[in-house]
């Protein structure tokens, strides 16, 4: 049998009594000095774990505790009142904050794409900036009678 094999599988039931493991697991322990020493070492450790009592607690450990449980009950009532506006509160602002940071967040949209202009008649149209949809329909539209003429010159070019 292997050191390893009695080690992980045995070595408890050995401590147990002899009679609580195989023939074979018991001659292999009188013939090896490692897994003897083990037993030995793990059975010196179970003695002195059977020895150990948990120390009682002091004289004034209840009386401490319960009176900290009477200071802790008392501040959570006194608080207890506020306590049901904390989280609602908490909520609303979250609401709140969320809110103004998606309104500036669009705003921020608008005064980057759109700009106000007015014309020679004073009045104000929102223009949008190149490279949006809108934006690229009103430059078409303002320079139609530009583009039209390229397409005049197309025309030229390709009858000759």
């Amino acid at each position: 049998m292997k050191c390893e094999k009695l080690r992980r599988e045995y070595m408890e039931a050995v401590l147990s009594g002899p009679e609580a493991v195989s023939v074979e697991a018991q001659e292999h322990i009188r013939g090896c000095a490692d897994c003897a020493r083990e037993l030995a070492s793990f059975a010196e450790t179970m003695a002195l774990l059977n020895e150990w009592q948990a120390p009682e607690p002091s004289p004034y450990f209840h009386s401490r505790l319960q009176a900290r449980l009477r200071e802790q009950a008392a501040t959570a009532s006194a608080q207890g009142w506020f306590s049901w506006l904390r989280r609602p509160l908490a909520a609303a602002v979250a609401a709140v904050l969320l809110a103004l940071g998606i309104s500036l967040l669009e705003m921020n949209h608008f005064t980057e794409h759109n700009t106000l202009a007015t014309n020679d008649s004073g009045v104000v149209r929102v223009v949008s900036a190149p490279g949006t949809a809108v934006g690229d329909l009103q430059y078409l539209d303002k320079n139609a009678d530009l583009f039209s003429e390229f397409d005049a010159l197309d025309g030229q070019s390709s009858t000759e």
